[in-house]
């Protein structure tokens, strides 16, 4: 599914990222992503780091198959290969990733690419490689990556004035801080546990959109 550019603005708004150990017993991956999707998760990111391949590759499947139903647009964590397998509609980056490889050539013109930056220098090195849009965080202490530094609201802005191609927050995001964003300028928010560790992930994941379109509008 190819996606235009301003689509892909559009879609950064409630950017869903997937991690099965914040899932309570007897919840599937599957079930609570659907529920993230039915109630308005606008782009998926499967990003399942204890998986071995073989189930990576058959969850990421069962996902991409699930985002085309609701047309939300469907990346793989950093397997180009496995992104390239299941026919996603891209991939997710770290900046080591595109050191030496010219990720954009392997996936072609028509699939999304994610980089994530932690700097101006990054953003900029992310645009340069092709980058459909950009991760930049951690904007809020953060338990989902342990090596993540907090990042001040300036550096915040000037990543976001650096480059003219989307930018979405992640980091710590939850229903209590995403306000705090307002008048940042990002597309909008990456999250994790707010989402996959709710009590109830779709109220959660209507609440936080509602937010994140608040905070967007915040901006103009």
């Amino acid at each position: 599914m190819k996606f235009t550019k301003e689509e892909i603005r559009s879609s950064m708004l409630l950017y869903a990222i997937t991690d099965r150990m914040w899932l309570k017993p007897g919840q599937t991956l599957s079930e609570v992503t659907e529920q993230v999707l039915q109630n308005g998760a606008t782009f998926l990111q499967i990003r399942e780091k204890d998986l071995e391949e073989a189930d990576f590759e058959r969850e990421s499947a069962a996902l991409k198959a699930m985002c085309a139903r609701y047309r939300v647009p469907f990346v793989v964590n950093d397997s180009v290969e496995i992104a390239l397998e299941c026919d996603a509609d891209g991939v997710h980056v770290g900046q080591s990733d595109i050191k030496g490889r010219d990720i954009r050539a392997m996936l072609g013109p028509d699939k999304i690419l994610g980089i994530s930056a932690g700097c101006v220098a990054e953003a900029i090195a992310a645009q340069a490689a092709g980058a459909d849009y950009i991760g930049v965080g951690a904007v809020f202490h953060t338990s989902t990556k342990k090596d993540a530094k907090d990042m001040t609201r300036e550096q915040l802005l000037a990543i976001r004035n650096s480059v003219s191609i989307p930018v979405v927050a992640i980091g710590g995001i939850s229903k209590r801080n995403i306000l705090e964003l307002s008048g940042s300028g990002v597309d909008g928010v990456a999250v994790v546990s707010a989402l996959f560790g709710a009590e109830n992930p779709g109220s959660a994941t209507a609440e936080l959109k509602k937010l994140s379109a608040q905070m967007v509008a915040a901006h103009e």
